[in-house]
């Protein structure tokens, strides 16, 4: 039986992920900060490790122990930015990244598959963002150069490294839906400043299935994760907002979004046009091409 482990296994993709690794009959380690994980008690096959993967510690022994490991560790970045804070969204994706590819063996052949987002683009307006696009400003373009350099170092330890940029994150039950879901029930739904802005964004269906895809090939490099469609964040407000059955016709100006959520909502207006063209030309096909189809099924009857 193959191994694999999950850092970020009790997040939402993560959990996600974990059931795709049980499915198709593999052990999953799960590593995270919450106490307990449910999966531990439902799979004879989920072990759970309760550990800050920021730091060092015994948790490090799981990964000369596995032929994968998935690396999803982070902060939620969907919360005020204090400098406090800033620092833990940092530290728990590069010190943990860090860690794992000091713990792999000096002749580790296994494969690190690791998370990143589109925010290592920065503010790119209308510009198409490939993956040999280079770097953007911003504290989150920062944190994902720096987390992917991290992630690279396991090259020399054998490991094959794919990394992830995802847009984002669609799915019922959890993530960036919960919130923004919740404005439209409440009919206070809307685009985001002048919503002129690209808005990345990836299913969470195809993003499991892009993991197994990568690691099914062995593939290496960087890779978007995100939907093969474009769109911008009004259209997709008025998306939501059809999904909902709820109208979307209350725009949070640009200040406001600045005043009330600062950095953070910086981030928010920030336009990145990610193109999946690394995966579409290793051959993956996505099983939901635009918003409207996701959207439709995530909030089906």
């Amino acid at each position: 039986m193959k191994t694999v482990l999950v850092t970020g296994a009790s997040g939402f993709v993560g959990k996600a992920l974990a059931q795709k690794y049980l499915d198709a009959g593999w052990r999953v380690n799960g590593l995270g900060t919450s106490s307990h994980h449910p999966m531990a008690d439902a799979h004879d096959n989920f072990f759970w490790t309760s550990a800050d993967t920021s730091q060092p510690g015994g948790w490090q022994d799981l990964v000369a122990q596995s032929d994968v490991i998935v690396n999803l560790a982070g902060r939620n970045i969907f919360k005020p930015w204090t400098k406090a804070y800033k620092k833990a969204i940092y530290e728990s994706r590069i010190q943990t990244t860090k860690h794992l590819v000091e713990a792999m063996p000096g002749n580790f052949q296994g494969q690190l598959i690791n998370a990143s987002a589109a925010g290592f683009y920065g503010d790119r307006g209308d510009t198409p963002l490939t993956e040999t696009q280079s770097y953007g400003t911003g504290f989150l373009a920062r944190v994902c150069r720096d987390w992917e350099a991290q992630a690279q170092r396991a090259a020399s330890k054998g490991a094959t490294v794919a990394v992830m940029r995802f847009g984002v994150v669609l799915g019922p039950g959890g993530g960036a839906l919960d919130v923004m879901g919740q404005a439209f029930r409440m009919f206070m739904g809307g685009p985001l400043g002048s919503g002129e802005q690209w808005f990345p964004w990836v299913h969470l269906d195809d993003l499991v299935r892009g993991v197994f895809f990568l690691m099914e090939h062995n593939a290496q490099g960087v890779y978007n994760f995100t939907g093969p469609v474009p769109i911008r964040q009004k259209a997709f407000a008025k998306e939501l907002g059809r999904a909902l059955h709820r109208p979307a016709f209350m725009p949070a100006p640009a200040f406001f979004v600045r005043l009330f959520m600062g950095q953070l909502g910086d981030s928010l207006l920030y336009s990145q046009k990610a193109l999946p063209a690394a995966l579409e030309t290793a051959g993956f096909r996505f099983e939901y091409d635009t918003v409207a189809g996701a959207l439709t099924q995530i909030f089906k009857p």
